[in-house]
């Protein structure tokens, strides 16, 4: 799943690419991809592109008077095409789930989405506020107000486990799966450590990792392509989806918890003392 520094690398390519420009089409290809009807999305052609900013892991397009938001779920990508076919796509056919052309109908983006759990979202609102995901997120950790004590707030009387809370979206804004592992392991943390149990100092250090891997993450992704941001995540993660392979840290080997539709990944060396942690969903398939 794109999370924040791939969503602020795209919000600053599309920054680029799209200012100033009319957008000639809007094609919706994928029946559930677009989550409001009124403004139409017609409504946004002949209009010109303006600003594009990001909310969490939202991405959203200033055109006209109105926002095309997409938030790209975990199978999602957008697609940056020079040259787009002349003949228009037929819907329903593959992972295109929308296209996007510019004046002149040369250039643009799809909107593509692979898999058959179709979770890629489009709204075109009046505001970015009337999207659901958006109106209940949290602080942007990397703001410049989210300091050490507004993140201590969040974390006060908190009774789930740190994973989780990192992961909520209306706690903080734009950390998924893969960041919230690296943020841990960055902090030395048990990703099942309850995030009441955090002393002062445990909070300082969990906060400037916190900072310091999005804000080095974000920084690798800058001014790259939109097709090259997602092997650019995936080389700098460090211990997420590096299940069986030595710690950078330490050398230890970085062992998995699988659940239903996820897996975390974690040093035993680093973060937990050396201990495995419980793979219930492994526990049960041996037994």
């Amino acid at each position: 799943m794109p999370e924040l520094p791939e969503v602020e690398a795209l919000r600053e390519f599309l920054d680029t690419h799209l200012a100033g420009r009319l957008v000639e089409r809007v094609l919706p290809l994928a029946v559930s991809v677009l989550k409001t009807y009124d403004p139409p999305l017609t409504a946004l052609e002949g209009q010109p592109a303006g600003p594009v900013a990001r909310h969490g892991k939202f991405l959203d397009l200033s055109i006209g008077d109105l926002h095309l938001v997409t938030h790209l779920a975990r199978a999602g990508w957008l697609r940056w095409q020079e040259t787009l076919p002349a003949q228009p796509p037929r819907p329903g056919k593959g992972p295109l789930a929308l296209r996007l052309v510019l004046d002149g109908g040369g250039d643009g983006f799809d909107l593509t989405e692979a898999g058959t759990q179709k979770r890629l979202a489009v709204y075109v609102v009046r505001d970015p506020l009337e999207v659901p995901g958006i109106a209940r997120l949290g602080p942007d950790p990397l703001a410049p107000g989210f300091d050490r004590d507004a993140f201590a707030a969040l974390l006060a009387g908190e009774r789930r486990q740190i994973k989780g809370v990192l992961r909520d979206q209306g706690v903080v804004a734009g950390i998924g799966n893969a960041y919230s592992d690296e943020i841990l392991h960055a902090a030395r943390v048990s990703p099942f450590k309850l995030a009441s149990a955090f002393d002062e100092e445990q909070v300082t250090h969990l906060y400037e990792a916190v900072r310091e891997t999005l804000r080095t993450a974000v920084e690798r992704a800058h001014g790259l392509a939109a097709g090259q941001l997602k092997a650019e995540k995936k080389s700098g993660l460090r211990v997420h989806g590096r299940d069986g392979e030595p710690c950078p840290v330490c050398g230890d080997t970085v062992r998995s918890v699988s659940f239903a539709d996820s897996s975390l990944q974690y040093c035993p060396t680093c973060q937990t003392g050396g201990k495995p942690l419980a793979d219930r969903r492994l526990s049960r398939l041996l037994k």
